[in-house]
Formats: C-alpha cells, structure tokens, sequence
C-alpha cells in the first residue's frame, strides 16, 4: 500500500500550557473545522472528544495525552474574501497533553516523539508556572513551537499583556504574526502581519471567516507590529534585513520563508492569538502548516549500534530499516495492552516480527491502530513520520526501541522524574488482594512515574506518585477499570536520606556453626556527593584482596542497605561508596556472606557520617485578588514557605496578585481547602517539585518519632 501523505505534508505536533488555558478546547475546535468531528465537544460539559476517560470528564481536565489525526489545507479565499474549500491535502497528527502539573510525565513522553508544538495561554493570565514547566521540556527535546494566546475574548483577556509576558519570562526572540481586532467580547478577528489582510467573523456565530482589508484605525498598529516582526526574524536572516533596508519592504512570501526557516532552528517563537471556540483556530492550523516542521525538516534521528557501541543515525526515510520508539503503554478495557510509538525510519506491517533492541527480544506486530482520542481504525502498514499504536506486544515498555533485527539502533532512553508522595493501600477483602496486585501492575506499566513497593517492616503496599491528585486518579481507576476496592492511608513525603561527613568503617561478618562456615571481610569508605547525584558504588580494591566474583554481592549488599534506608527507611541518596580493602577465606567466604558484611557496614558506616534527612520543597504559585493577599502570605509563612516573589497580573478589574513560594510538600496537604476558606473560593494555586532540602533539626526528631510509632 502506497503512502498517501507525503512526508513533507505531514505534521506530528503537541498542543502544551498551563492547566485551564483551554488546550483541550483549542483541540475540538481543530477536529470540529477539520471535519473530524460533527459537533463541538464542550469541556465543561464533559463532551470533549479528546477527554475520553471517565475521570476527565467528571472534573472537566486532561489527564492523559490523547492521540488523533486530522487533514487539513491551506485556507484560500475567492474575489468577494468568502472561503473556498479545497482537497485536505496535509495529515497533522496531534498529541493533546495534561496541563496539570502531576501528570507531567505525560508532556514529558509527547514531547520525545513530537516535532512541533502548539503552547496555549490563558489571554487573561499570560505565562503562568506550568507554561514555563512545559516551555522548559519542549526546550530539552528542541522542539520547535508556536504560541496561541487563547481566551482574549473574555473579561480581562488581553492579547498585548499576554505577549509582553511571553517575551519577558519565556523568549525575549518571540514576535506577533497577528494582532486581534477589537477586546474581549468586541474581539472581531485578527489582523495577519504577513499577508496584511484582515480576518474577520462573516457571521454573529463566529463560525465564518471572511478576508477583508485592514480597518483603517488598525493601519498604523498593524505596521508598527510588522515592523518589529520584522526585526526579530531578520537577526535569523541577513538577507532578509538587507532586502529591509535597501526597499523598505519585504513580500508575504519571503516573510512567511523567514519566519519559518526562524522557527525551525529553535530559537524563535511566532505568536497569534484569538478565540479558542471559534473559527480562529483555522487561522492557527495554516501556521502549524507554514511554520512548524514536517519530519524531513528535523534532524536525523541519532542512537547507538548495540554491536559497535557506535553513534548511528536514521534518516526520516521509507526506504531505510525500520526504528520507532515505544513512547507510551495504555490499557484498554477492550484490546488489552496499546503500545503508542513513533516511527522515524522505515516502514512496518502487520504480521512482521520486530526486534525490542532495548530488551533484546524479538515480537509479532499483531494489529496496527491509528488513535481518534478513544476511536480506533485499523491499518496495514504505518510509514516513516507516523504515530500509531501496537496491539499485543508482551515485553515492551515506555522507552523502548523498536526496530529491525537485520540492522539493530537502540534510540536514546525518555527520563522521568522521581516520585515525591506516597500512600499505604491495602485490599478490603482477600478477593481484592490478587485483583489488586494485577491491578497495581498495569497502571505502573502506563505510568513510569508511579512506583509500588512493599515495606520491609509494615508489610504494606505503598504507592508513590507526583501529587495527591496523581495518586488519587489511580485509586479511581483501580476501582472503575479494574474493580478492585481498596482501603487508603493517609498522603506521606517521601524523604530522603544523606549523609554529611565521610567515615571509614571495617566489617567482618564471621558465623561458624558445624561444617562450613561464613566469612567475609571488608573495608568501605562513605563520602557525601553533590545534590542530586543519587549513589555510586566504586570498585577500589587492588591486587585480588577480595576476588572478582564477590564485588557484585558487595555491591548488591550495599544497594539494598541504601534502598530500604537507615535513619528512618527512606532511600539514601547523594553519597559515594568505595570499596578498597578486605580478605576473605578460600573455603568459608561466599557471596551471601559478602552481601550480609557489606549491608551491616553500610548501615554503621552511615550511622557514623552525621546522617540527615532531605524533604521536597515544592515551587509554589498562588494567584489571589488583592484583599486576601495578607491572609495567603500569613499561611504560607506558617507552613515554612519561603515567599520569593509578589507581583500583579492582568488589568483593571481583571488585576489579581501572583504570590511565588518554596514550600515544603509535607505543610501542602491539604492546601486546597484552606485556600478556599482564606479566599471565599477565589484564590488557586499550582505546585510543582523544585528540589530536595535537608529537614531542620526539630521536625527530623518529629518525623523519627512517628516512624517509630505510626499511630502517635
């Protein structure tokens, strides 16, 4: 079966922002105007196509990133400025992600795989906390990206606020391809800097678009913007800015050349605006069409040789072997496992084998589905540039590398960030227990960001995610997917454990009780490491003093000490251990007597390294009208925040207070209710991790004696 969509018309892009920017929104807009869908799906009502689980339309947020395809043409306009339709001659295929900072993991995944993104503000917030989160990670994966300032038909919506707020705290290389006609509920359309054509709403339902001159009132602003557009794509172009300033001018189309050649380095960041409900969002899929990259504008996709250890890369290209990565495993009630996946070379079909070169094992490709959101359509073959899903592959797992066995390419690896909350969970009945294990398992499988471990001591199940409302989803999809009810303790930090001076320690673990007996000796050395460097184990013993074979135990040992930790069982983190000396005994030593001696020595020597506990402190942002701002601060303060920052956001009566903090997670439960109270229901907030600190002296003695005594 031949490719219908070139690669060079083919577009994966990712609509990213803050929680309530209106992503999910701008996307139905998208399916509705592309003729996906018949009828607009509103949020708020829980009709949003793109929000198809049961939990995101009960509390109107995305949680997970839906994928779906769409068609689209460039919008062209007869003699009298009325829309001629045209053949869908471009595929765009688009990820929506959560906004809500405990499902980032979910952005995190997109973004790897994705060549273009879509950041959507709030018109009456500008940049809020998380759109910097995102405009970071779309930064760590290079992604090219233009920005949409929604919502500025609204009360307080304001498009010139929200791009001075863009260029300040995200890029100052940012510059308007649009400004808006009219403000708020006068917003009328938009006036286009490139082709100096106005576009206006030809009907009172917003759901016409019609090109007409630019008003004659809008003239000289319109200038004055082009101008600066101008300016900001000519530092990214000298032949640009010599055309500039010899005429005095420059066409539609050597601009709309620049700017895209601008946007695809990186480095610059068009922004338009509008109504995200509207037939604006026509206008912003022409832009994904001129200035976002198709896969052949993109670098070639690097990864290492399995066999030569070698850097390798792989051409967006039909022709070559075969490589994809597995950015995401979703269970379906239906079809069982879906394994989501980005081909960047290559093609595949089904009934093929495939080669997971990150597990070195060989799987069927059973059936291919493209993703509408929670609809599915069968295909045969996927191309080079495509996103699609795999039913039925047993051992694959987010991250992994799929690709031919002939001519094997192991992609690089998606990161996740470590869990900071955790609750106890546990089966009310014995036929919840085995549902329950099998349960805990998929859902981790899904998510690399949501841990379960049992506690040594307690014997409990804990589970461990990005926030409570992460953890509280998952509970709410035990009970509804899988049907497994389930008793929840109260949210605890997960702390950390480090040490704050080196220590040197000999351990000699000896048992002699009839026949053979146990010997192992060793001498380590304990040193703190820098923030965030985790554990390293190093191999310093010379000349045979402990043989080769029983390193791994002490290794082993010393990880198992380190996990389950050692002032109150918290993982140990930040420290170096060296192993330099030992002996051992030719009948007696053995590689369990190994693992005990370095375990107890690890244990004394952590004791003896002046030991303190490392709690998250969390970035927090409180936005607040003015009255309350005193009652919010004096809070604050009583949870040991640390207020860095107040400033003002929005105009007039639209302005309200933004009151930046670190506070630690363990004063934040519960932060939601007393925020209400405090403000009659008007303040909110969003919190994400900022990094671990070490716990004053007063609460460590309060947390070790509630370790000791759960119930106190």
């Amino acid at each position: 079966m031949p490719r219908k969509y070139p690669l060079d018309k083919t577009r994966n892009i990712g609509i990213i922002a803050h929680i309530d920017a209106g992503k999910t929104t701008t996307t139905e807009r998208i399916l509705f105007y592309t003729g996906i869908s018949h009828k607009i799906g509103e949020v708020h009502e829980g009709q949003a196509i793109m929000d198809w689980m049961e939990q995101e339309r009960e509390r109107g947020i995305t949680i997970t990133s839906a994928a779906t395809t769409c068609f689209w043409s460039r919008l062209t306009f007869d003699g009298q400025g009325k829309i001629q339709s045209g053949t869908q001659d471009h595929r765009i295929n688009i990820i929506d992600t959560p906004g809500h900072v405990d499902f980032t993991v979910e952005v995190e995944r997109s973004l790897r795989v994705l060549d273009g993104g879509v950041v959507v503000f709030d018109g009456k917030m500008g940049v809020e906390p998380q759109s910097e989160t995102v405009w970071r990670q779309a930064d760590k994966y290079k992604v090219p990206r233009i920005c949409f300032i929604n919502k500025i038909n609204q009360t307080g919506g304001d498009f010139y606020m929200s791009l001075k707020s863009i260029q300040e705290r995200l890029s100052p290389n940012s510059a308007a391809i649009t400004i808006p006609i009219g403000t708020e509920q006068n917003l009328q359309g938009l006036i286009d800097l490139v082709d100096m054509q106005a576009y206006t709403y030809a009907n009172q339902d917003h759901t016409e678009l019609q090109k007409i001159k630019i008003p004659s009132d809008l003239e000289q602003k319109a200038r004055k913007y082009r101008n600066r557009l101008i300016e900001k794509v000519a530092e990214f172009d000298d032949k640009l800015l010599e055309v500039f300033l010899e005429d005095g001018e420059i066409s539609e189309k050597e601009l709309k050349y620049a700017i895209r050649k601008a946007t695809l380095s990186g480095k610059f960041f068009p922004i338009t605006g509008g109504d995200g409900r509207s037939v604006i969002v026509t206008k912003v899929l022409d832009n994904i069409l001129d200035y976002l990259p198709s896969p052949v504008d993109i670098p070639s996709v690097q990864g290492i040789d399995p066999k030569t250890q070698e850097t390798i890369e792989r051409p967006a290209d039909d022709q070559k072997s075969f490589a994809a990565l597995a950015f995401k495993i979703a269970s379906d009630p239906f079809v069982g496992s879906l394994c989501f996946f980005r081909v960047y070379s290559g093609t595949l079909k089904v009934g093929s084998y495939i080669y997971n070169s990150t597990k070195q094992e060989k799987e069927r490709v059973g059936r291919i589905v493209r993703l509408h959101s929670n609809k599915r359509e069968e295909v045969q073959e996927v191309f080079s540039g495509d996103i699609a899903a795999m039913i039925g592959l047993k051992n694959t797992v987010t991250g992994d590398t799929l690709c031919s066995a002939d001519d094997p390419i192991v992609l690089e690896q998606i990161t996740f960030p470590e869990p900071v909350i955790s609750v106890a969970v546990e089966p009310k009945t014995k036929a919840d227990q085995e549902k329950m294990g099998i349960a805990l398992k998929k859902l981790a499988q899904e998510d690399p960001t949501f841990q379960v471990r049992t506690d040594d001591e307690t014997l409990e199940t804990i589970i461990s995610g990005m926030g409570e409302l992460h953890l509280e989803i998952l509970v709410d999809r035990m009970k509804r997917e899988f049907k497994v009810e389930a008793n929840i303790g109260k949210p605890r930090v997960s702390y950390r454990e480090t040490i704050d001076k080196n220590s040197d320690i000999e351990e000699k673990y000896v048992r002699q009780s009839g026949g053979r007996g146990q010997y192992a000796h060793i001498f380590m050395r304990l040193e703190p490491k820098e923030p965030g460097q985790g554990v390293e184990f190093v191999n310093a013993i010379k000349g045979g003093r402990i043989p080769s074979e029983y390193i791994p135990a002490v290794e082993k040992g010393v990880n198992q000490a380190a996990n389950n930790g050692v002032l109150a069982g918290y993982p140990v983190t930040d420290l170096k251990i060296t192993l330099y000396d030992g002996s051992y005994h030719e009948v007696d030593s053995s590689e369990a007597a190994f693992k005990i001696a370095a375990s107890k020595g690890f244990k004394k020597g952590f004791k003896a390294a002046k030991p303190y506990l490392l709690e998250p402190i969390m970035k927090v942002e409180v936005i607040t009208p003015e009255q309350f701002m005193g009652d919010v601060v004096g809070d604050l303060n009583s949870r040991r925040g640390l207020i860095e920052n107040m400033e003002d956001r929005g105009q007039g009566t639209a302005t309200v207070k933004i009151i930046s903090a670190k506070v630690p997670l363990a004063s934040m439960f519960g932060y939601a209710t007393t925020l209400r109270s405090l403000s009659q229901g008007r303040a909110n907030y969003s919190m994400e991790f900022s990094h671990y600190e070490r716990v004053p002296e007063n609460v460590t003695q309060s947390i070790l004696g509630e370790k000791q005594d759960p119930k106190a």
